[in-house]
């Protein structure tokens, strides 16, 4: 039986994909890229935002035209609120909770022929071990669940409480990685840096940046993020240890969601506009090069044209390099769905539109300033007569295809020229 995967949402989802094409394949199963070919079409699900399900609703028809075909099977798992999960249950073969994957050979054996695997033990899904779909790029969970309830959210109802994987664990998966040739692994987590708060310890004691010292001893050629990140929860620790780590570029997304105080208050984010800019203010004096991008949210019920605005400031004294922008979704059971102040849609993609704008205005400064500079790229696409790769800040680096470039490469470029998305270059 062949298997394809139609991931939605964040790198956690596509994290758990890993996980689980394990089992998959723990039971002789194949995977295929070419949906119109796969036996089982597995939809890791993302409740965060209306389109993300009303997406898979189109699906539907077609997938039930094939099945009248022939057998296929529609399996459904991953970030899923209780009201669209009740709704999916009924146009999915399968829908189960990703952490209950140590039971989907069993939910496959009672709908098919399949055969059950006596592989996976009743557990932490983290603990199995994934089937990664890049040679030099994988996703690393360091914990799942996230306990700050931000209004706007719906992962602690889809994923529950914050839970942290074993710091031994983590460890022999990175170390697992590198020794097998990985160059860039990302640490996963809701919100990375309470990493360990649920795990016994001491007063005071920081496990995430723990954690991430014993990872840069590591030895090899590799580099590790981390994502995401709550500006409530950037420890003095991190910002003082993060010049001395060799495998951790200078680069941290930092959500901010909103720049005015009363939505931040409404959205629930623990940390007013002030204090988010002399966070901003202090990473920059203890790290002067570092590479900052964030999220934010356009439309969030009650915000006004002036509330955008402070926003928009905040975008300009931060100088963001990125920013994921959303335009406000409302998701069913969380605190904002049954908050009044609707934002009109065009009022949204206007907001959208600013925000974009500034940023472009932003990022092309910055990069003409590294026209003429040297960057360390990794390798990770080609296209046609062009290889693209990423710097250590993420910076896309669109070079001349070349026998000697090879896919997950770590190569020295000269940068020739720059637009506000992308950097050009030669290899030296």
């Amino acid at each position: 039986m062949k298997y394809y995967f139609w991931v939605i949402g964040c790198a956690m989802n596509y994290s758990d994909a890993e996980r689980i094409s394990a089992v998959f394949d723990s039971l002789g199963f194949k995977k295929t890229k070419n949906e119109k070919e796969a036996d089982i079409v597995c939809v890791i699900a993302c409740s965060v935002r209306q389109h993300a399900i009303d997406r898979i609703f189109g699906k539907v028809k077609e997938w039930n035209e094939t099945k009248k075909q022939r057998q296929l099977l529609t399996i459904l798992s991953g970030c899923v609120l209780e009201k669209d999960k009740t709704k999916m249950k009924q146009i999915f073969d399968i829908v189960f909770d990703i952490n209950d994957l140590h039971q989907l050979p069993e939910l496959l054996t009672e709908l098919s022929s399949v055969e059950s695997s006596r592989g996976f033990k009743s557990g932490d899904y983290l603990s199995i071990t994934p089937h990664y779909t890049s040679f030099f790029r994988a996703y690393v969970p360091i914990s799942t669940g996230c306990n700050n309830f931000c209004t706007y959210c719906a992962v602690p109802f889809t994923r529950g409480r914050e839970k942290s994987r074993p710091m031994d664990e983590i460890l022999s998966e990175v170390n697992n990685l590198i020794s097998h040739g990985c160059k860039e692994i990302t640490l996963l987590g809701q919100n990375v840096n309470s990493y360990g708060n649920d795990l016994v310890k001491k007063p005071d004691e920081k496990y995430f940046t723990q954690l991430i010292k014993k990872i840069d001893k590591i030895s090899g050629d590799y580099r590790v993020y981390f994502y995401s990140n709550h500006p409530k929860d950037i420890s003095e620790e991190l910002l003082r240890i993060w010049p001395n780590l060799k495998h951790f570029p200078l680069y941290l997304h930092l959500p901010l969601q909103s720049g005015n105080n009363e939505i931040l208050r409404l959205m629930n984010r623990h940390y007013t506009k002030e204090q988010y800019l002399n966070l901003v203010i202090r990473i920059r004096n203890k790290l002067p090069d570092i590479l900052l991008t964030t999220d934010i949210i356009v439309g969030f019920p009650g915000e006004t044209k002036e509330h955008f605005l402070d926003t928009l400031e905040v975008v300009k004294e931060a100088e963001f390099e990125m920013a994921f922008i959303a335009q406000f979704s409302s998701r069913p059971g969380t605190k904002a769905a049954k908050m009044t102040g609707t934002v009109l849609q065009e009022e949204k993609k206007e907001r959208d539109i600013a925000l974009n704008t500034e940023l472009t205005k932003i990022v092309f400064h910055k990069n003409q300033k590294l026209v003429g500079t040297v960057l360390e790229v990794l390798i990770d696409e080609e296209k046609k007569d062009k290889i693209y790769g990423r710097t250590a800040s993420y910076k896309v680096v669109e070079i001349i295809k070349s026998p000697t470039i090879n896919i997950g490469d770590f190569i020295k470029v000269k940068i020739e020229s720059a637009t506000a998305w992308k950097l050009f270059g030669v290899k030296i």
